[in-house]
């Protein structure tokens, strides 16, 4: 709900700062007051076209800005987080800029915004009608939502959404597949000499560095085999070898530990070097006798080396190289059953169609028992409203067609499918007797268009979350009998939405939870509009004045009460 319209030098506005309240909002003032100004306002911040003509005559630009609350509006917390904006609780703050150099700046939470995306926003906060083209029932794709919210179809079309994602998935992975198996057979020669290269070599893991460390050996097997002989016969073998002198040391530390405890420690150290001087030398040995000079190893090994590094730089790393040679396998593979792949997700998809034909039947089932209720209903309530000879339709069609694969199957039929089911829904009206019914965005007036939305939005009213409803000048053309019913289906409806409503009509303004005056005024030569948010009292003087014009009589003041002290 709008919270608090703050606008500065626009139009005939210099400035006004208006608190709005839960409920019923009425606008009332003159003709040519400036009561269309305010609404105009309101749509302006919210993405609605705006020029320079709009900046009060000698001010430099115009700024309007609206604060709305968004509790149990969940649509705005996801609109913010979709387009990274930040969160300011349960309020949302919107601004816009009208410069004089043409210029135009909107703001959402004193960040930067795109009009486009203001636009989408102001779809999600609020609902305009009246003679303005900002009207959800003149968009015809959303009619079939409100056949949704009518009759509460959301666990079928929930149902029926996953089949549909399943579908679309399976498609878009069918037409995938061809799309790679026209180009993979393009690049299959290609690809066939690529996997033969590198099958030819058939790399193990680690083995370059394996194969390394083998050549380092045969490379340096003459020096490897004397340098382990010289080790074996220095230590052990040779006459006076370390060995032997280490034994002579032994014997002497054995002897002085028999004097002397200290030595003891020293004694057991070097019978230990004793022990690994052995394994020192008896590992040199056995090492010496395994060192063979092999020729053709040397060579294989060389070889094989140069392959694997011709690879590894060809794909870059080894670890590319491996991706790329699984890959290949898999792609020259899937080429060869492309067309088994194809039949199994074309059996799938057919599947899936017949899937979702079950669950779209049941879906335009249920909408077709909904449309009937909603059009009784507006029918009955458009005749309170005003409109007696209406005549109104909700026509639900589904278009057959024969390749489409997002499609439904239903004995036998493909139908054209889309995220919210098979149908599409269009309103038909015709509000005078003997007229054909002919689609609502053409025939409808603006008056009419008002009070078929109050009609609809009566039967909506608990299950449509959308949380304002702007009506402008929803009275024209009504006498006062009606005005009072148009006005109490108002009240009901303000209920479960903030309605701000412009009327002429004293019946619909006694209903107010909130009254806003608007007059226009000059001062030093100059044209202001004045808006003022009324107390009792006043409202009384503002419905009489509504009721007899600027003579005001006991009679209209008494009047004036007796209208706001009815309430249904």
């Amino acid at each position: 709900m709008l919270k608090i319209l703050t606008i500065k030098n626009f139009a005939l506005i210099e400035s006004l700062e208006l608190v709005f309240s839960r409920g019923l909002n009425i606008i009332t003032g003159e003709t040519g007051a400036g009561k269309s100004i305010i609404v105009d306002a309101l749509m302006v911040i919210l993405g609605e076209r705006a020029s320079s003509d709009l900046i009060r005559h000698n001010s430099e630009k115009a700024i309007v800005e609206g604060v709305f609350s968004t509790e149990g509006n969940t649509a705005v917390g996801d609109w913010l987080l979709r387009h990274n904006y930040d969160s300011f609780g349960k309020e949302i703050i919107v601004r816009r800029e009208l410069a004089l150099k043409g210029s135009s700046r909107c703001f959402v939470n004193d960040s930067p915004a795109n009009v486009s995306i203001v636009k989408e926003l102001g779809d999600i906060l609020v609902d305009f009608h009246g003679q303005h083209d900002h009207q959800s029932l003149l968009k015809t794709e959303t009619h079939l939502q409100q056949i949704d919210i009518a009759g509460g179809t959301g666990s079928i079309r929930n149902e029926y959404e996953k089949s549909f994602h399943k579908l679309t998935e399976l498609v878009e992975t069918l037409e995938d597949l061809i799309r790679r198996e026209h180009s993979m057979r393009q690049q299959q020669e290609f690809q066939k000499f690529q996997l033969e290269e590198i099958e030819q070599v058939t790399p193990l893991e680690n083995e370059e560095n394996i194969l390394l460390s083998e050549l380092s050996i045969i490379e340096n097997s003459e020096y490897l085999h004397s340098s382990t002989m010289q080790v074996y016969s220095m230590l052990y073998d040779e006459e006076n070898s370390l060995r032997d002198k280490l034994i002579k040391v032994r014997n002497i530390l054995g002897e002085l530990q028999q004097i002397d405890k200290s030595f003891t420690d020293y004694y057991e150290e070097c019978q230990s070097a004793i022990v690994v001087m052995q394994e020192i030398a008896m590992f040199a040995q056995n090492y010496n006798s395994r060192i063979e000079i092999q020729p053709e190893r040397l060579e294989f090994i060389r070889l094989r080396i140069g392959k694997l590094q011709r690879l590894r730089k060809k794909y870059g790393s080894y670890e590319q190289m491996f991706e790329q040679w699984e890959l290949l396998k898999y792609e020259l593979g899937l080429v060869e059953n492309f067309e088994k792949e194809i039949e199994r997700l074309e059996r799938e998809i057919s599947q899936e169609q017949q899937t979702i034909g079950k669950q779209a039947l049941r879906l335009s089932m249920k909408r077709s028992e909904i449309a009937r209720t909603v059009e009784k209903s507006i029918i009955s309530t458009l005749k309170t409203l005003g409109i007696p000879n209406a005549n109104f339709k909700v026509i639900l069609r589904k278009e057959v067609c024969l390749e489409e694969k997002i499609a439904a199957i239903i004995d036998g039929k493909k139908y054209r499918a889309f995220v919210d089911g098979i149908d599409t829904a269009e309103f038909y009206i015709s509000t005078n007797s003997g007229e054909e019914l002919k689609p609502l965005t053409k025939v409808a007036s603006g008056g009419e268009i008002s009070r078929i939305m109050l009609a609809l939005k009566s039967i909506l009213a608990k299950q449509d979350r959308l949380p304002m409803l702007v009506f402008d000048e929803i009275d024209t053309g009504i006498s006062g009998r009606i005005s009072q019913k148009v006005g109490i289906a108002m009240k009901k409806l303000a209920s479960f939405h903030q309605i701000i409503a412009i009327t002429h009509q004293p019946q619909i303004a006694a209903l107010a939870d909130a009254h806003l005056a608007v007059e226009k005024i000059e001062s030093n030569g100059r044209t202001y509009v004045k808006a003022t948010f009324l107390n009792l009292e006043q409202r009384i003087t503002e419905i009489a004045k509504l009721l007899s014009g600027e003579k005001i009589t006991s009679a209209s003041l008494e009047s004036a009460r007796e209208l706001i002290e009815i309430k249904d």
